[in-house]
């Protein structure tokens, strides 16, 4: 389904009914993903609860721009989204990209959602994490489909999980070499990329009033322990989960206990 906020379409779905006095989860997406991405969590995060999934700017089948912007404009179509669905206190889960989303979203709208879940998360970007990013946009210039490729997604796992499911990732390799290859999808994913370097919640977290879950993962390269740890001294009403074993991606390394820790917070 899409529906037009400002001049873009923002393509959404809906598993469940809106009328029903069930929870409504409101997925957010990490930085590489799109609706697509969650196939495989639908049934069980949709049984007893609404899902919503939607692509932000430049991500999947919404639309794509020709300008630099801010996650502001993200927060922005994820307020247009709910208003749209005519939503009343819905429930935030974000991944990496989608968790800054969340967080910017629940300090400007802290009576607008119910309950949150933080997955790989940070506070703030770090002049680190921008470096890490800065790294991934110079290697999208070269339109090197394999250097792309081998500068983001390894580190995106835990060594053991890569190792271990090596025919998974192979597979998963051919699937995203020609989207890495691809000129459109390298700019969309570097307008993403530089979107997320001004992220900086630090300082008002304590506005969040959503009991917030953070997971955090033992072998996450990208948004290590430390940074979840931050999030969770300042959210009052927040929980932490630690992970062991896992890395960032951690709904595909552990997704079973991902969707339970989901849904075992929202449903309380």
């Amino acid at each position: 389904m899409i529906f037009n906020y400002k001049d873009y379409h923002i393509n959404y779905l809906v598993d469940g009914d809106l009328n029903s006095d069930k929870e409504v989860i409101i997925i957010l997406n990490g930085i590489m993903m799109s609706t697509a991405s969650w196939e495989m969590f639908v049934d069980v995060l949709s049984k007893d609860n609404v899902l919503v999934r939607f692509d932000m700017i430049d991500q999947g089948e919404s639309s794509k721009v020709d300008f630099q912007y801010t996650q502001e404009l993200q927060v922005e179509v994820l307020d247009a989204l709910i208003n749209h669905l005519e939503l009343k206190k819905p429930n935030l889960v974000g991944i990496s990209y989608g968790s800054s989303v969340a967080l910017q979203y629940s300090i400007k709208f802290p009576s607008k959602i119910n309950r949150m879940v933080i997955a790989n998360g940070v506070a703030k970007t770090s002049p680190w994490l921008k470096a890490i990013g800065d790294g991934w946009n110079e290697v999208a210039k070269s339109r090197n489909a394999l250097a792309y490729y081998n500068i983001t997604i390894p580190y995106i796992y835990s060594p053991q999980f890569y190792t271990k499911n090596i025919k998974w990732m192979e597979e998963r390799k051919e699937i995203l070499l020609p989207l890495f290859g691809d000129d459109q999808f390298l700019d969309r994913i570097t307008r993403l990329t530089i979107s997320a370097e001004t992220h900086d919640t630090l300082n008002d977290l304590h506005m969040i009033k959503a009991e917030t879950l953070i997971i955090s993962s033992g072998e996450d390269f990208l948004t290590p322990e430390y940074e979840q740890i931050i999030i969770h001294k300042n959210i009052q009403s927040s929980e932490l989960v630690k992970v062991p074993n896992c890395g960032h991606a951690s709904m595909y390394e552990v997704p079973a206990q991902f969707t339970s820790l989901v849904l075992n917070h929202i449903n309380k």
